[in-house]
Parts: C-alpha cells; structure tokens; sequence
C-alpha cells in the first residue's frame, strides 16, 4: 500500500497510511476530520472570494461600514465579485474611492492557488488548487475540481473535503485520509477559478483552442458535487455554497442544474432538498446488501432499504426531478444479467436515470472493468425496464480526471517528492523512486 503523506500535516498523531484493507474489513467505514475551519474574513489580508452575503456583511462590519449603508455596500461587492469576477478593489467604479481604499488594506480579492492544470486531449480540465493556509504549520489543503465541456454545456465537478470521510473500496480518492471540510468560501472558489480559467466571465474570452460550450450559454452551465469528499458529511458548507452560487444577482446557476452526490448519509438528505433544493445522485453501485457493504461501507449504517425509502421522500422529486443512481460497472461482481433486473425492482415508483460508469482503474485496486459487450446488456435490460441508463463516457482518464481518480496521483507523487527531500534526492530522480506499493 502507498503511504499517503499530507503537506499539511495538523495531526502529529495521525496515522500517516491510506485505508487499509484490513480496516475495512474491520468493518472501517468513516474517517474523523483532522482539522476544522470557519469560514469568514477578518481585517488582515483574507480574501472576500466565496463569502456569503451575511460574511460580506461582517466583514465591512469590521472595517468600520455604518450599518444603515451594509445591504448597499454588499449588494456592490457582490455584483463586482460573483457577476463580473473583479480581482481588484480598483475596479469597482461605484464604490468610493476611501472604501475601496479601507478594502484594499484589509482583505484581498485573491483565488486559491492554481498549483497545476492539465488540459485532457478530450477537452476535460482538472485543476490542483491549494487553499490559503489555516495557520503557521499549514502550507495550504489541496484539493482538485475538474472541468468537462461539452457542445452544449459545461460541467464543473467540484470537492466538498479534502480527503474524503468513507472507505468505498472501488475508489481511489477514498483510500486517502480526510484531512478536513472544504468551507463554504473554498467550495465557491473552486467555481470561481474555474470561471478566471476558462474566460467565463463578461467580456472575457476563453484560451486559445479551448473546447468550450458553443450555444451561447455560460461556459459553466452546471455544477456537480462528485468531486472529492461526501458531501452530505459536509452539509452546512455544501448549502451555503449552493447559496452563493445559484444567487440570481451572483453567478446565477440554476438550482435544477446543480447536483449533489451522496453515498447514502440518509438522515441529511431530507435537509439537502428542503434547504438546497437541487437534483440528487445516489452512489448506488450494488443491489444486494451483502455487497454494497463491502463496495460502499457506510451501507453498514444505511442499508439500501433505508436508503431508497429516503429517495422516495426525497423533497420535490418528481418526473421533472428525477433521482440519478450512480453504478460503477464492476466485472463479475455487480454486474450480470441478475443485477440489472434486481437493479430495476429496487428501484420501481422511483423518478430515475441510471448513469452506467465503466469502472476507472488505478495501482492496486483488485476491480476490473466489465466487458463493454456486458455493460451493453446490462443497458439495455434497465433501458427496456422504462428507465433512461446512459454510459458514462469516462472524461479525462488521461490526466487522472475520471470518476474516483481525484487526487491519488497528487498525492502520490507529492509522497515521492517527501521521500526525495529526505533522502536528499535531486528532481531529477523523480521518477526513479518506486510507487510504495
């Protein structure tokens, strides 16, 4: 197994190795944060990037804005931050010379640091990003959010965690420590470095050569929670990103065009669609008990019962809003003929797509991919069954982009560079040292 080194390591007691087999089978089905942070910006430097209306409230609060001025002064900003993605108090012409002046020397308009990004021949993008640091031993979390174009859309997949709580064994990004929960700002922020990028904002252009949707919309036209991390274990933040984001004088993304994806953590889901009320994807992956504790352990807690009574008092559903289910395709484990048709019966008076996703392999992982003449059959028993059973073309696979891929070789390579560092190994012994496997 790889050793998994964090560069920010806030818990000198924390065990330094990724999830073991042997912890799963101990019945290991979460992990505990090793740091927590709240979000807000205090007079000192911190960037108003991401924040709430209420933390933009606080925050001019500070600096010594009269209250009776507070909603116009943040209806400003906000414009200035989320519509046009000012980088400097300057250019907000409507705001006075002397408040720009007090902003400019206590807060920042500064994005997380872009530490890499890589371009797929497919179009994807996925980018490191490194948050500002927490305290004097942090250099900074780093987390990945990937973007997908497509003609007529583009979809941005962003992390709630750094790490991630569960231990679903099909997946790479689960084998890693969670080190914390993203905060609200640091969600938005994934967004808004993706929209700097791309040039998805007014009167910006995208790079040269950049495949970008074509129909006239918003380069990011949807947002889904399947990046790093289990959402629902993270809910205050996840709902008051949503918030900001889908804000009609802000970024304006439409609720219906933001999804988030659970594992099955059962007693937030009620919550997510009364407070966010956005689309909901369901980590399903198995159709028997017996196994989905095994691929996705926090069945323990939540067995599919549970799980599928929760989607059906699910807030809002309907045929309009329908539930997708999420199934890797696993060969000979969850994949045959039986499956499908028990995947049906589960899933009958249901509103739902089936998204099919061809597993994506990495190191050490015992899963293979089914057959594509068996994920075919499969298709196509849902299909005949009235529901709507897509493949999932897998996105990026050549940049590590793809489903569950977030991460791991990040972190990889960062414990190689550690083990260089030690060892006193120049850079351009990199790639000479073996995986830890």
């Amino acid at each position: 197994m790889a050793t998994v080194l964090d560069i920010a390591k806030h818990n000198p007691n924390a065990a330094t190795l990724a999830v073991s087999d042997a912890a799963r089978a101990a019945g290991f089905i979460e992990k505990k944060a090793e740091l927590n942070v709240v979000a807000g910006a205090t007079p000192g430097g911190a960037s108003l990037v991401g924040l709430t209306r209420d933390q933009l409230k606080d925050s001019l609060f500070a600096i010594g804005v009269p209250e009776r001025e507070l909603k116009m002064r943040v209806a400003q900003l906000w414009h200035w931050i989320y519509f046009r993605g000012a980088k400097e108090f300057s250019e907000m012409t409507n705001v006075g010379k002397e408040l720009r002046a007090k902003l400019a020397a206590a807060y920042t308009l500064a994005r997380p640091q872009v530490v890499s990004e890589q371009v797929s021949k497919d179009g994807t993008r996925k980018w490191l990003i490194r948050m500002a640091s927490t305290g004097p031993l942090d250099k900074g979390a780093e987390i990945e959010c990937v973007y997908i174009p497509e003609v007529d859309r583009g979809t941005l997949c962003v992390s709630s965690q750094v790490g991630c709580t569960l231990t679903c064994s099909f997946c790479h990004t689960g084998t890693q420590r969670l080190v914390r929960n993203l905060t609200s700002a640091e969600i938005v922020a994934q967004l808004i470095v993706a929209r700097d990028s791309i040039g998805d904002w007014p009167h910006a252009t995208p790079p040269e050569g950049a495949f970008v949707p074509n129909d006239g919309s918003r380069f990011v036209s949807n947002i889904v929670f399947m990046g790093m991390g289990e959402p629902l274990y993270n809910i205050d933040n996840v709902i008051a990103a949503i918030d900001v984001m889908s804000d009609g004088e802000g970024l304006t993304l439409s609720r219906r065009r933001i999804t988030v994806s659970t594992s099955g953590v059962v007693p937030q889901m009620e919550r997510l669609g009364t407070e966010a009320n956005t689309m909901l994807a369901i980590s399903l992956h198995a159709v028997r008990d017996e196994l989905r504790d095994e691929l996705v352990p926090i069945n323990r807690k939540y067995d599919i019962k549970q799980l599928l009574d929760a989607c059906r008092a699910y807030p809002g559903l309907s045929n309009a809003r329908r539930i997708t289910f999420e199934y890797v395709m696993l060969k000979g484990v969850n994949d045959s003929d039986a499956d499908a048709r028990e995947l049906v019966r589960l899933l009958k008076g249901i509103p739902a797509k089936i998204n099919l996703i061809p597993f994506n392999p990495w190191p050490g992982s015992k899963y293979e991919c089914s057959d594509w003449e068996r994920i075919e059959r499969f298709s196509e028993i849902v299909f005949r069954a009235g529901y709507a059973s897509p493949v999932r073309t897998p996105r990026g696979r050549d940049i590590l982009a793809a489903c569950g891929q977030l991460k791991s070789e990040t972190e990889k390579l960062r414990a190689r560079a550690r083990m260089m560092a030690e060892q006193g190994i120049g850079a351009e012994g990199v790639y000479a040292l073996g995986d830890g496997e």
